[in-house]
C-alpha cells in the first residue's frame, strides 16, 4: 500500500504542466485532454484498472498546486527550490513608485513636448568687404540680465572675501593696490574664503603698519610661509611675494606696474590676475579676467567652444560690450558659488533652466512608473522538514519489503 502511494504521488508530480492544464479542462467540460505532443488521449487510458488512480486524478478539481499554471508573463522563468517544498502564492501590487531620472531642460512647445535648448554659439561672418565680424550669440542679452537678476537674490563669497575687497580702506593708495596684488597672488587655487583668512593674517600680524611692501621684504620666508599655509601650494606663493617685492622695489619705484606687460612680468601672475589688478587697483579695464568659473560658465551656455581661460578671453572680448569686461568676472564667479557649481549645479532653481536659455541644463524630473507587475512570494511550508522524513521513512519501508 505504501508502495502503491508513492507511485501515485510520482505519477502526479510528473505530469507536465500543459498536460495538467488539459485535465482541468477535461474534469470541467468533458473534453478529451491533449499530450505533449497534440495527440488527444483515448478514454480507455483512463478506464484502465491499473492507473485507476491517475483516473481519480483527472475527475478531481484539486491538481498538485506545483503543476498549476503560474499566472506570469511567458517569458519569466519559474524558479523552485530543489530540496525545500515551497508554495508560490501570487499577489498584485497596487502602489505605484517613483524614480528621479536626469534629463535635458528644454522650452515646452504649443503642442506640451520639452525641446531641448539649442547652442547659440558667436558667429563669424564676413562682410561686403571680406574682413570677419564676430557676431554675438543671439541669447545672449536676456542670459546675462537673468543672471544679473538671480544674483541679486543672494549674496556669494566673493561679494564680500573677493580680492577687490580684501585689501584696507584706511591705507595709502600706494600700500591699497600692493594689498590688492597680494590677494590676487594668493587666490590662487584657493577659496575666496580662505583667502580671507591669509589676508587677514597678513594685516593683523605683520608689524604695524601691517601689510606693506617693506614688512614684506623685511619678513622671514618661514614666517610667511607659516602665515599663508592655509592657501593652495603656500610654499610657491611664499617665493613668489619675496620676489615680486625685491622687483617691486628695484624696478617699479616700490609701487605695482600699471600696465599688463609690467604685471604679467611678476613671479606668479598670469594674464587672469593682470587684468584683475589693472582693473581693481587702478582702475583700467584693458581685457577680461577669466578664472575657471567664466571658463566653464560661457562653454555652459554655448557662446564658445574653448579649452583653455585665454582662449575663453580672447573669444569673449570679440564681441561682448566693453563695459561689460569688468564685471563679467564678478558676476560669473558670484554665480559659478551659488547656483552653477561645479559639482552639482542646481538647475532646478536657475531661470535659465526654467525658460530653457542653457543647453546644459540638467534637471531631476520625477517620472511615475507603471503599476509594478505581479509579485511571487514563496512561502515555505510549514512542517516541511517533517514531510521530508515521511517520504525517507517511506522509502525505507519499500526496501524492507523488497528484501
Amino acid at each position: 500500500m505504501v508502495n502503491r502511494v508513492s507511485q501515485t504521488s510520482a505519477i502526479g508530480r510528473r505530469q507536465t504542466r500543459s498536460f495538467a492544464t488539459s485535465l482541468q479542462a477535461f474534469s470541467a467540460h468533458g473534453d478529451p485532454p491533449q499530450t505533449t505532443e497534440g495527440s488527444t488521449l483515448k478514454q480507455k487510458d483512463f478506464n484502465d484498472d491499473d492507473d485507476s488512480e491517475l483516473s481519480s486524478l483527472a475527475s478531481s478539481t484539486a491538481f498538485d498546486i506545483e503543476d498549476l499554471p503560474k499566472q506570469i508573463s511567458p517569458s519569466r522563468k519559474r524558479k523552485r527550490e530543489l530540496d525545500t517544498p515551497s508554495t508560490t502564492l501570487t499577489s498584485i501590487s497596487t502602489h505605484t513608485t517613483t524614480r528621479s531620472s536626469p534629463r535635458k531642460a528644454g522650452i515646452k512647445a504649443g503642442d506640451g513636448k520639452v525641446r531641448k535648448a539649442r547652442r547659440q554659439p558667436a558667429q563669424k561672418l564676413y562682410n561686403e568687404a571680406g574682413e570677419v565680424e564676430i557676431h554675438a550669440p543671439a541669447n545672449w542679452e536676456e542670459i546675462y540680465e537673468s543672471v544679473k537678476e538671480m544674483r541679486k537674490r543672494s549674496l556669494a563669497p566673493v561679494d564680500t572675501m573677493g580680492c577687490e575687497t580684501l585689501a584696507e580702506e584706511n591705507v595709502s593708495p600706494r600700500d591699497k593696490r600692493f594689498q590688492t596684488l597680494i590677494a590676487l597672488m594668493l587666490s590662487s587655487q584657493t577659496k575666496d574664503t580662505t583667502n580671507a583668512i591669509a589676508m587677514r593674517r597678513l594685516q593683523t600680524e605683520l608689524p604695524s603698519p601691517g601689510l606693506t611692501l617693506e614688512n614684506i621684504l623685511d619678513v622671514d620666508p618661514v614666517h610667511l610661509n607659516e602665515m599663508i599655509y592655509v592657501v593652495g601650494f603656500h610654499n610657491n606663493k611664499t617665493r613668489y611675494i619675496k620676489a615680486t617685492a625685491l622687483i617691486l622695489r628695484d624696478s617699479f619705484a616700490s609701487d605695482i606696474p600699471d600696465t599688463i606687460e609690467g604685471l604679467i612680468s611678476l613671479p606668479g601672475v598670469g594674464p587672469k590676475m593682470a587684468y584683475l589688478c589693472l582693473s581693481a587697483a587702478w582702475g583700467r579695464t584693458e581685457g577680461i579676467g577669466v578664472d575657471v568659473h567664466v571658463h566653464r560658465i560661457t562653454n555652459l551656455w554655448g557662446w564658445h567652444k574653448t579649452k583653455q581661460p585665454e582662449e575663453t578671453r580672447a573669444a569673449l572680448e570679440a564681441w561682448l560690450p566693453r563695459e561689460k569686461w569688468h564685471e563679467i568676472n564678478h558676476l560669473l564667479v558670484g554665480f559659478g558659488q551659488t547656483i552653477c557649481l561645479p559639482v552639482g549645479r542646481r538647475c532646478e532653481g536657475c531661470t535659465l533652466s526654467v525658460k530653457g536659455l542653457c543647453p546644459s541644463a540638467v534637471v531631476e524630473k520625477k517620472r511615475v512608473a507603471k503599476k509594478a507587475k505581479k509579485e511571487h512570494v514563496v512561502v515555505e511550508k510549514k512542517g516541511a522538514h517533517l514531510e521530508g522524513l515521511e517520504m525517507q521513512a517511506s522509502h525505507k519501508i519499500k526496501e524492507e519489503e523488497w528484501n
